[in-house]
């Protein structure tokens, strides 16, 4: 076999890994989610209060740190 047929074979199977993947996703959504016009039901998140959008919410605990030092950042 040709490097040429080779690489022809590995895309043709790359393509096809990607085409399953993206039918088990859509096959996995329930239809119950969507309204009869398609869009999502209640899928929405509630909207965030005044004091949850002031709220802080990133905290340097120690394994954050951690992480900073051991990646160097």
């Amino acid at each position: 076999m040709s490097e040429r047929d080779t690489t022809g074979q590995r895309r043709g199977f790359l393509k096809a890994l990607g085409l399953a993947g993206g039918a088990a996703v859509a096959s996995a959504t329930p239809a119950a989610a969507f309204n009869a016009d398609g869009s999502l039901g209640d899928a929405r998140p509630a909207k965030e209060t005044a004091d949850e959008r002031v709220a802080a919410r990133y905290r340097e605990t120690d394994h954050v740190k951690a992480f900073y030092r051991t990646n160097r950042y």
